[in-house]
This record gives C-alpha cells, structure tokens and sequence, in this order.
C-alpha cells in the first residue's frame, strides 16, 4: 500500500501538471468506487484545478468548485498520460520494469477509470488487486471525507514534535505496531513503514506503547522523522511509476524474512500473529 512519503510525491506530480488546468471529464468504469453516491463525477467537468494536497494516504484535488478525493489501497494508484503525440508511442508512458517478487512491486494494473483535462492528458485510475483498491469522494469540504476528518497528525509535517508522539502513546495498552498503522493516532504510516520505523527504534513491535520510557519515546520519535523524510528524499526524483517498486526495495526489514538484518546481521523474522505480513529482527528488537 502506498503510504505518505509515495503519496506525498504523487501529490506534487499531480500539482505540477493539473494546477491552473480545466478538468474536461472525471470518468469512473467501477460504480463501486464513488463513495458519495449523490455528488457525480460530472460535477468537477468544467472546473479548473487549484491545488493538489495530501492528507495521509488520501489525495485531495481541489477545484474552483468541490474537491475530488482519491483514497488508495494497496494495489491502487494513479498513471500519468501526456496528451497525444501523433510522433509517441502509448506504450512508452513512465512505466520502468519493476521486480515482480518484490513485496510492493506493482503487478499489471488494470485502468478503472481517468481524469482528462481540456487539452486530453489524463491521470489513468489503476487497480492491480484481487480487490478494489481506491475511493473516490466528490465533496465541497476534505472534513467530509470521514477517514479525513478523524486523521491523526501527520509526522511529515514540519510541526510533528515529541508531545505530539506523547500524546499518541501516553496510557495506550495497544501493541506499537498497531499503534504507528493507527490512522486516527498517526497519518500516512501503514504496515511496511511501521515495520522500518520499530526497527530503526530498536522496539519491538509486540511491545505496549504505554510501557515506552521516556528515551524509548524519543528514539521512536526520532526514527519516524528518520524513515518518513529520508524515505520522502529517496522517492522524489523517482518516476510514479516507479514509487512502489523504489519503496519495497529499499525496505531495511520489511518482505525481508530470512534475509540478515543490515544492523545485526541476525536473520529477519516474521512478526508473530503476522501470517507474513510484517517483519523484524528478533536481536535488535528484543
């Protein structure tokens, strides 16, 4: 799944060629997908965009109208096509090979739909899951969204502090792990994140936040600024296309079972209770 720092890039991708721009259809092949049934995509036809902006994992394409929120899953995203270049060929569009073992590695995806702009470039709407994996949302306030509305603060803001982790982990008798993917604690961190963030922390992810000392928290503290911004670094130049391939292969522990850990030189484990969805390293998280 992509999470903030993936996001955030996509974010600025989707400002830098939609912002100014008239937005000529929004077009939906999967009815499941439309969380406001009574706002229609017709409603943003016409509109011209004024900004792109991430809150957590959800994009929010702001118009001189209502606001068009796209929710990802795992498998869900967005693909990039210039307007028709009679001299191009289709099938070159950002699509650089990725490793189809990896963890996150986008598999084929599937068009479900696409946002044109007047002079026909559009973002294709893609889902390569067994299951749908994004949401739309038509609305006249991002609060109306309510996985929005009930969003955590964001630790890749500039004004994330430690009494900002405090408050998140103060009395909370929930595991860490369960605690950092919680979007309503934190926004934008999901389950490989999570994983990298304790491993870099030296905690383990079984552990009760509110058993955290006081140099426990600021070691986790530290490490979710480490691995959000660093991670956000390393992505930027990184086509979209690309950003869930770069992301699993630059992963620490995470997809790393039986691998060594690169601190200990251990060998990566699955999480206990996991069934192989989380990682860490039994000796530096101990």
């Amino acid at each position: 799944m992509p999470e903030s720092p993936e996001v955030e890039v996509l974010a600025r991708f989707v400002a830098e060629r939609t912002r100014g721009r008239r937005i000529r259809t929004v077009e939906l092949d999967e009815f499941r997908a439309l969380k406001t049934r009574n706002r229609p995509l017709a409603e943003l036809a016409g509109r011209t965009v004024t900004g792109v902006r991430r809150h957590g994992k959800h994009l929010a394409v702001a118009t001189d109208g209502p606001v068009l929120v796209v929710s990802f899953g795992r498998a869900g995203w967005l693909r990039w096509v210039p307007a028709a270049d009679p001299a191009a060929d289709p099938a070159d569009d950002q699509h650089p090979a990725a490793d189809p073992a990896a963890d996150d590695a986008p598999p084929a995806a599937a068009p479900l739909g696409a946002l044109t702009l007047e002079d026909g470039a559009s973002f294709v709407l893609t889902d390569a899951g067994s299951w749908l994996s994004f949401g739309l949302s038509v609305v006249d306030d991002i609060a109306d969204v309510p996985a929005i509305a009930k969003l955590g603060p964001d630790p890749l803001d500039d004004g994330f502090f430690l009494a900002d982790l405090e408050a998140v982990v103060d009395g909370r008798r929930k595991q860490l792990k369960a605690v950092l993917q919680e979007q309503e604690s934190l926004a934008g961190i999901g389950n490989a994140y999570s994983d990298e963030i304790l491993h870099v922390a030296r905690l383990s992810p079984l552990a009760h936040a509110s058993t955290l000392d006081a140099g426990e928290r600021a070691r986790l503290f530290a490490a979710i600024r480490e691995v959000l911004t660093d991670a956000l670094a390393d992505r930027l130049p990184v086509p979209i296309d690309g950003l869930k391939a770069a992301k699993a292969a630059s992963m620490r522990v995470h997809g790393r079972t039986g691998e060594p850990c690169p601190v200990c030189g251990g060998l990566v484990e699955d999480i206990p209770g996991s069934k192989g969805a989380a990682q860490f390293c039994p000796i530096c998280q101990a």
